[in-house]
């Protein structure tokens, strides 16, 4: 038999041998480390079943209660009575106790912006900023209103560069037609306000250049001749 010959018949063994050297490897290392990574799975294990419990047992049936106790709040809202929206009726719940009670849920955390709304409807100006500055919602027209009512409280405060940070957060939040223009044309008002003609001239040409046909992108040859920008 040739030494080729040999060589071809080890090979399988080799390779059995190496398979099965990791394989007890792999043993030595798991009844070695077996307290530790049993640990790990059932921790892994409680973490998915706990979310999933969660999920379908607490938080879904939360929710539920939230909208329903929500409705009436919202009517309330849609016929302009913000103190009723807001503290309730003495029969159903405004948004203030909703969101005390559902604050870690979607509708609890919407609550959080028309409370903020009502708040600086009423008048109460820091109320309101500090609800709207802190809500977080998932819908990006809902979240640039948030910022821009924020900003609308922050300038009847007298607080011009807080009003004026939130109306370019409100502006630059969402690229559309609807809130965009409306906020960023408050910031340049501000601007105006605070003696700042050249930041207020940048804002009204972004909203000519972008927004060119929404009121606002329309009006914006006429605010930018009074501060002395004429287009050629």
């Amino acid at each position: 038999m040739t030494e080729t010959t040999h060589k071809a018949a080890d090979a399988p063994v080799t390779k059995d041998f190496q398979l099965q050297d990791s394989v007890h490897k792999a043993e030595d290392f798991y009844y070695k480390n077996k307290n530790v990574i049993n640990i790990a799975l059932l921790v892994i294990v409680v973490v998915i079943g706990g979310t999933f419990a969660y999920n379908k047992f607490i938080k879904a049936p939360n929710e539920k209660k939230a909208q329903d106790m929500v409705f009436h709040a919202q009517q309330y809202f849609e016929q302009d009575s913000f103190k009723l929206a807001l503290n309730g009726d003495g029969n159903n719940y405004g948004f203030v106790q909703v969101l005390d009670k559902y604050s870690g849920t979607k509708t609890g955390q919407l609550s959080k912006y028309y409370a903020g709304v009502c708040y600086v409807k009423l008048g109460e100006f820091q109320k309101g900023a500090d609800l709207l500055t802190s809500f977080s919602g998932g819908d990006q027209i809902v979240q640039a209103m948030a910022y821009g009512l924020a900003g609308d409280a922050y300038m009847e405060l007298g607080k011009t560069d807080d009003g004026i940070n939130y109306y370019k957060k409100a502006g630059h939040y969402s690229d559309n037609e609807l809130t965009a223009p409306t906020f960023l044309f408050r910031a340049g008002l501000a601007l105006e306000k605070a003696g700042k003609p050249a930041d207020a001239i940048e804002l009204y040409k972004e909203i000519r250049t972008k927004y060119p046909q929404t009121n606002e992108g329309r009006e914006m040859d006429k605010y930018l001749a009074r501060l002395g920008d004429v287009r050629n």
